[in-house]
């Protein structure tokens, strides 16, 4: 067919083509979703030493101060290292300091300065442009 070697070209050249009818595929993805697992959040309770025994135990409840590990949310940090507005995922923890994972890095913030934009459905989600490469078959 003349396509790049994409996974998301060979994915679209996959379905049944009948070119002699007129088939074709006549428009190529520019934006290709990326999705990954990444869990809603550990169902332990206790925290096991070296050795496999409890050595502490968790809270009881997964949501801390309306939040719950995964979520998406945007953070306003008005001041410090890590001053200004930042959007990723959270773990949440029982005193309101949360730690937000962001492409930059992973730093604490207070509930308070934290505003939801999605509810963790334990999938992380990011677009990736799709690498454009020529059509025709000649080669140079």
């Amino acid at each position: 067919m003349g396509l790049g070697k994409t996974h998301t070209l060979d994915a679209l050249s996959v379905g049944r083509l009948d070119h002699e009818s007129g088939d074709a595929i006549v428009r190529l993805p520019v934006q290709v979703l990326i999705v990954k697992a990444t869990g809603r959040g550990s169902y332990a309770r206790t925290t096991p030493d070296r050795f496999g025994f409890p050595r502490l135990r968790r809270a009881r409840t997964k949501q801390h101060f309306g939040y719950v590990t995964g979520d998406l949310v945007r953070a306003v940090v008005p001041i410090g290292k890590w001053a200004g507005t930042w959007t990723g995922r959270i773990s949440v923890r029982a005193m309101g300091q949360h730690s937000l994972t962001t492409p930059a890095g992973r730093f604490n913030v207070r509930y308070r300065n934290l505003r939801l934009v999605q509810r963790g459905d334990g999938y992380g989600y990011a677009a990736r442009q799709e690498p454009v490469e020529s059509t025709s078959r000649k080669t140079g």
